[in-house]
């Protein structure tokens, strides 16, 4: 493990990316199911939830200094997954596929492993890291109101 790897604490990030996407498995399979998945089948709050969840790792991304690069990826990996669960229903399914955390996690553990602790931040990278984890929980919000408003002209 390298220095940079034991300097930043990823055990909160590890434990967000398997609750939200492999916390149980389908038995017989060897398909996970997380807590993604089921809060997502609350209409309203739940996409936003999940977004908000998922930040943590994009969290440990930014205080990691990795590059913006691989924190826009993260960005766009939890961007898919708010826009997947527009979709009532099978949204929930292609999430179960798409495991945004998971590959979040994944993309944090090899650019710690890669490179050698970077220097401190710039401003601008501390701006654009804070837009890259805004930007996901606002689409977020947007797909929980979106849907709340399709639920009601659906209902009415």
């Amino acid at each position: 493990m390298s220095e940079r790897a034991r300097e930043v604490d990823v055990a909160l990030s590890r434990q967000v990316a398997r609750v939200m996407d492999d916390a149980v498995t389908v038995p017989g399979t060897r398909i996970g199911v997380g807590l993604d998945a089921v809060i997502g089948l609350v209409p309203g709050i739940g996409d936003a939830l999940g977004s908000a969840l998922s930040t943590v790792i994009v969290r440990d991304a930014v205080r990691a200094r990795v590059p913006m690069v691989v924190l826009a990826r993260m960005g766009l990996n939890l961007l898919l997954d708010a826009v997947l669960g527009l979709v009532p229903g099978i949204g929930d399914l292609l999430d179960v596929a798409h495991r945004a955390n998971r590959k979040n996690l994944r993309l944090l553990l090899r650019e710690l492993e890669r490179e050698p602790l970077r220097e401190p931040p710039t401003p601008a990278y501390v701006v654009g890291a804070v837009a890259l984890m805004v930007v996901p929980v606002l689409a977020g919000v947007v797909a929980t109101v979106l849907g709340i408003w399709l639920l009601w002209r659906w209902l009415t």
